[in-house]
């Protein structure tokens, strides 16, 4: 997995736990950002962000490991609390992608950024975000309203 797009799913869950959920996740430091390695590790632990609920084990060498969960469970998963929580608009798991770049584009984030959070190759693709923007002249903050 390229490592804009390991930087694209950790501003996803921080996104999502701290302005979706507002649930507070405590400090991390300063989070490492994900840079393209020389060479792909052999040994890559991104699998612990979604991990799978049961281990494997090597019957010959007693090893155990745990693979990652399987996308159509987070899927089903997201449909079902799209479900339960009565929402009459469609939602996917694609729904949260939007979402993080319409916020992070509201937010003032310059296109490029998004862009790369994003691992899109053309700033055209990125593009499409922008026609939340058209908000005319009340959509313009003066310096000051930020303090």
């Amino acid at each position: 997995m390229s490592a804009s797009t390991q930087n694209q799913a950790l501003s996803a869950l921080l996104f999502l736990y701290r302005y979706v959920l507002k649930r507070k996740i405590g400090d991390f430091g300063e989070v490492i950002r994900a840079r393209k390695p020389r060479h792909m590790p052999k040994d890559w632990r991104w699998q612990w962000v979604f991990p799978q609920e049961n281990r494997w084990v090597n019957a010959q060498t007693r090893e155990q490991g745990r693979h990652h969960v399987d996308e159509s469970l987070v899927q089903k998963a997201v449909r079902i609390a799209v479900s339960r929580a009565g929402l009459t608009k469609r939602a996917t798991c694609h729904t949260f992608r939007h979402s993080f770049a319409t916020h992070l584009l509201e937010g003032g984030y310059d296109i490029r950024t998004v862009q790369e959070l994003l691992g899109q190759n053309e700033v055209k693709t990125t593009m499409i975000y922008t026609h939340v923007l058209n908000r005319g002249p009340a959509g313009v903050r003066s310096p000051v309203d930020g303090l």
